[in-house]
């Protein structure tokens, strides 16, 4: 792993209201978690735009959000399977219209269909995985950065996986595009680090989610923690706090 992997400190608190006043978008909001990223972003504060393919479960999304009294979020779909660069354009145009900034990005939306050897992967669910994986998040980026670098302290998360994991036999395209989207926020660290944009990694620890479910199907997945406490951590990401952790990646995995 070529970003340096580096730790919580020790004693580590969520500052209330770390994100009052900011707009952030997540993307696969409607995931497991991608929904809670959007949860802990609205409790910090900040005005959450939740983006994903289906209208439907976004709006369940924020009839549930608005029913445990969080602030309203605002719903954008995006398919990453099929949007184009003036699909992309079209939503920092709409954000700034509508909220004249933006001040996070967290890209949570993935695509693992299952782990396949290389022999019988095939190139429809490769190519795919990709371009959800990788080259939607560089496109949605890049569309945002003029709005991000205008902002006085801004950030783009980008959610990686178990690296002595995903490099093993049978994760086919996940891996593959996991160690590619490491070499994106490298190559974004580099070309902003004088800004006041930042590029972050984080590595969660095994959570209950659906991918989880796919990628382990004979585990017991509900032993699994939900991924509120990795939401917690991409909210301190997004904020002051974050500063720290720029161009580095944030490991949650349990120390051996």
């Amino acid at each position: 792993m070529a970003l340096p992997l580096l730790r919580l400190p020790d004693g580590w608190a969520l500052a209330p209201g770390s994100l009052d006043g900011r707009v952030v978008l997540v993307t696969g909001a409607y995931g497991g978690l991608g929904a809670a990223v959007a949860r802990a972003v609205a409790r910090a504060g900040a005005t959450v735009v939740i983006t994903g393919r289906r209208k439907r479960q976004l709006e369940q999304l924020y009839d549930a959000m608005v029913s445990e009294g969080l602030p309203e979020p605002v719903i954008h779909p995006l398919d990453l399977e099929v949007a184009t660069p003036s699909d992309y354009e079209a939503l920092a145009d709409g954000l700034e219209r509508d909220f004249g900034r933006l001040d996070g990005v967290v890209h949570a939306a993935v695509s693992f269909k299952e782990l396949t050897p290389l022999a019988v992967h095939k190139p429809d669910d490769w190519l795919r995985v990709m371009h959800v994986n990788v080259s939607a998040p560089f496109a949605l980026t890049q569309a945002c950065l003029p709005l991000l670098t205008r902002a006085p302290d801004s950030a783009v998360v980008f959610v990686l996986d178990n690296p002595e994991l995903v490099q093993r036999a049978h994760w086919g395209a996940y891996g593959v595009s996991k160690s590619a989207l490491e070499r994106l926020v490298e190559i974004l660290h580099q070309e902003t680090e004088s800004s006041s944009l930042r590029a972050h990694a984080l590595v969660p620890a095994p959570m209950r989610t659906t991918l989880r479910r796919a990628a382990y199907f004979g585990e017991d997945t509900m032993i699994q923690p939900l991924p509120n406490a990795t939401a917690e951590v991409v909210v301190h990401l997004l904020g002051e706090q974050g500063k720290a952790t720029r161009g580095a990646a944030l490991d949650l995995r349990v120390r051996a």
